[in-house]
């Protein structure tokens, strides 16, 4: 029992335990990104998962304390929850088993696989709380102040685990190393605070629980010493990062691949600046030509860096560009001057922030740029905020009257519902809007990447092949066009939906994409 004396005690392990608490979910999101994306789903699947959890520990914590109410069954309780946090660095591998086939919906898949991972860790936090009230609480006097502060230091510790975790722990150490601390505490509370010494109150079942979890998870560790290893060269406030070397490619060139989160974001060949791998790289190299007959020092903003792959590109072929990069995060720039090949003396200027604030405020650009180039959607995330009309407007606004915008998008033409709205969207804003690809892309069965084209001046289809063709000796370019009665046609064949900052669904509108990946 916890007496007047000691009940500070009792504040201090409900302060830990929700502290832990919130930092496992927190964690969460970042684990689970390169599996499943981050999206309203993923995050909607893991507070779901977590406080369904917590309740059923909850629940079972009350009747477990009515049953047993000892120190002792407080330090099992810590130390199966400590081996349970453990349990996660093997679990999330079975989350990333591609062979894995599951005959849910969407938000079942999400949830469900959310669930293998997360729920048994908080379900076993969520025992803790109950277990300390019934320890402290000698009699109903004074019962109601008592845990209303217990439940207000479980609080904090909820808040600075949050704080924490968000702010700092995640760009310190990594998913792995926060997991394995978490579980590291947990045990050392069950140690410091069970009395697991004073055995005659300790029942069989408990023990023998307690040696068979212990036993097998010694065993998982021993045999599975990777899963404490991070697989990413870092994992920063905003993506899991990492690269590796590929071999040859078909043309012969040795390249390095960057991946954020779960895509592979891109292809750099550190000996050669102008190898484009990805095909709307290629879409975008042309439109920088077509533009670049009448401009050859061309002001351009890129919304998304990546592995700065297409401003590369730039700065060799068109030396006399201005070139700004909007990333978000400064790990993924650090990474391209540190292990891609960008040179420190590149004239590349770096702008490490949101790319919708970039365009708000005071200092929002006005009429500079003959190219805004979008390169921060995938298939699983899109930032909502980068699609709406409120911010379509502020790029209209700060290209010059003959600019282009350009954005690749990820979507299946045929059965994706992602691109009609967001094309609309911008045809609210844009006198002219078409979409470009390689070949015919827009015709393709499955998932493929598009590239949306929004200018002020009409773009001749046509006139943009042939002038092409002409300054490449005949050669045509890789570039295709959508005909405006073909995407009139398209866009008549699904919804009229216009996104704005009020009403923006677009995770919901890219969900087909999570089935295509084979879960």
């Amino acid at each position: 029992m916890f007496g007047k004396k000691t009940v500070w005690t009792s504040y201090f392990i409900v302060f830990v335990a929700s502290a832990c608490s919130m930092v496992i979910e927190l964690v969460a999101g970042r684990m689970m990104a390169p599996f499943i994306g981050v999206s309203l789903y993923t995050w909607t699947s893991i507070i779901g998962v977590v406080l369904a959890g917590m309740s059923l520990g909850n629940y079972l914590g009350g009747r477990i304390a009515d049953r047993a109410p000892h120190r002792q069954t407080l330090g099992i309780l810590f130390l199966l929850g400590g081996l349970a946090s453990l349990s996660i660095l093997f679990s999330i591998g079975f989350v990333g088993n591609k062979s894995l086939t599951l005959p849910f919906p969407l938000m079942g898949k999400i949830s469900f696989l959310t669930a293998i991972v997360f729920f048994l860790p908080a379900c076993l936090l969520g025992t803790i709380s109950p277990v300390v009230v019934k320890l402290t609480l000698k009699d109903l006097t004074g019962a109601g102040s008592t845990v209303g502060k217990i439940y207000a230091w479980s609080t904090a510790g909820s808040i600075v685990g949050t704080f924490a975790t968000g702010f700092w722990l995640i760009s310190w150490f990594g998913t792995r190393m926060i997991v394995a601390g978490v579980s590291v505490i947990l045990i050392l509370m069950g140690v410091a605070f069970g009395q697991l010494w004073k055995r005659e109150k300790v029942t069989v079942t408990g023990v023998t629980v307690l040696l068979l979890v212990s036993t097998l998870t010694a065993g998982f560790v021993l045999n599975s010493r990777d899963a404490f290893a991070s697989p990413y060269w870092k994992e920063s406030n905003y993506f899991s990062i990492r690269f590796f070397d590929q071999g040859e490619n078909g043309n012969g060139k040795q390249v390095r691949v960057l991946v954020l989160d779960h895509l592979v974001h891109s292809f750099v060949a550190l000996d050669d600046p102008t190898h484009l791998e990805y095909a709307y790289e290629k879409v975008y190299a042309d439109f920088t030509e077509y533009m670049a007959q009448t401009r050859p020092s061309l002001n351009t903003v890129f919304i998304g860096g990546g592995g700065y792959t297409f401003p590369r590109y730039m700065e060799h072929v068109y030396p006399t560009s201005n070139l700004e990069v909007i990333e978000i995060d400064p790990d993924v720039t650090r990474v391209v001057y540190e292990e891609l090949g960008l040179p420190q003396d590149s004239k590349i200027v770096t702008h490490n922030m949101d790319g919708r604030m970039f365009f708000t405020g005071d200092g929002a650009p006005k009429g500079k740029y003959d190219l805004i180039l979008g390169d921060a959607f995938n298939d699983l995330s899109v930032p909502y905020h980068l699609t709406t009309l409120e911010f379509s407007q502020k790029l209209r606004d700060s290209l010059k009257p003959n600019g282009f915008y350009l954005v690749n998008i990820i979507d299946n033409p045929r059965r994706g519902a992602f691109l009609r709205p967001y094309v609309n969207t911008l045809k609210q804003v844009f006198p002219n809007v078409t979409v470009a690809a390689v070949g015919k892309g827009w015709q393709a069965a499955g998932q493929n990447t598009l590239i949306v084209v929004a200018s002020m001046e009409p773009l001749d289809p046509q006139r943009f092949t042939d002038e092409l063709t002409k300054l490449r000796g005949g050669n045509e370019p890789v570039t295709m066009i959508m005909p405006q009665e073909e995407l009139a046609e398209y866009l008549a064949q699904g919804s009229n939906l216009v996104l704005t900052d009020d009403y923006v669904p677009v995770d919901q509108l890219i969900a087909t994409l999570f089935d295509e990946r084979g879960y």
